[in-house]
Parts: structure tokens; sequence; C-alpha cells
């Protein structure tokens, strides 16, 4: 790979992490050539971006954005590493987990992940990360909250406005 190359490799790296602040680094070292390709199809099914990239230009073009911000990911960027790009911060777990169990593997290895600030490390988070809740969920459960009370109060109003129409008619 010339220095180019190498170059235009980071600023594109680069436009991916400004792009999305949620992105996870996987081990994909064992897996075939096929799983590989089944893995990307599931990642563009669910509008997830997946590349695979060298460790020394992902780790190059984390330190020229912001090196103390992603710090914590650093030690991930070892062996074969696939990054896959999400604006949903769980939608890359569930597809590692839902390919786990269609392969009956433990593979892709989760090595890290970084949700909007926060880094997860390890394999072990991956079903932490399968429950976080989309900015949508938490907007829903919110308006769910909300609305509640005001569905009692309506709900009165009317029972009390029909039975004085009752009331009325006899």
């Amino acid at each position: 790979m010339t220095k180019e190359q190498k170059n235009e490799v980071i600023e594109v790296l680069k436009g991916k992490f400004s792009q999305y602040n949620n992105f996870y680094v996987t081990d994909t070292e064992s897996l075939t050539v096929e799983q590989v390709g089944k893995l990307r199809r599931a990642c563009f099914n669910k509008n997830v971006e997946m590349k695979v990239a060298k460790n020394t230009l992902i780790k190059k073009a984390l330190e020229s954005l912001d090196n103390e911000r992603y710090a914590g990911m650093y030690d991930s960027l070892n062996r074969v590493t696939a990054l896959m790009f999400s604006e949903n911060p769980k939608e890359p777990a569930l597809i590692i987990s839902s390919f786990r169990k269609e392969s009956n593997g433990d593979k892709p290895v989760l090595k890290a992940a970084f949700i909007n600030g926060d880094v997860y490390s390890g394999d072990k988070q991956l079903v932490a990360l399968t429950k976080i809740k989309t900015k949508n969920e938490l907007i829903g459960e919110v308006i769910g909250l909300l609305q509640s009370p005001a569905k009692r109060v309506l709900a009165g109003l009317l029972q009390h406005h029909e039975k004085q129409a009752a009331a009325t008619a006899e």
C-alpha cells in the first residue's frame, strides 16, 4: 500500500468516525470469506456500515480526530479488525448476536464499542450492548409516561360528562 493510499484510507475512516457517534471494533479473523460476506449483508440490511482496515490506519485516524476521546479504543486494535458504524447504538450488537446464533459459534468477537463517547471493552459487554435503549425508544417511553395521566384525566372527564348527560336525560 502506498503512502497516498494509506492517507486516503485514513481520510475515509476520519469521515466515518466524525459521521457516527457509535462504532464497534470486532475481530473477524477466524471467519470464512462466505461468513464475512454474510455478515456484511446483515450489516447492509440493518443500515450498519462495515469497514475492514489495518489497525495502524484506524489508530492514526482516531488520533488525528481526538486522541484523548478515543484513547480507550486503542487496546482493541489488534489482529484482524472490522469496524461497524451505526446511528443506532445497539444494532451492531444485535447483528453480532444473531450472527453467532445462526452459525452456532462465538465469532465475530467484540473487541470494543464506542457508544456516544463511552467505551465498552471486551466481548463480555455484548449482552449489555444489545439492551441499550435507542433515542427513539427513550422518547417513546417518556411520551407514554406523559400520556398516561392525561388519558386518565380525559377518561374521568368523559365519565363525568356521560353521567351528567344521563342524569339530565332522566
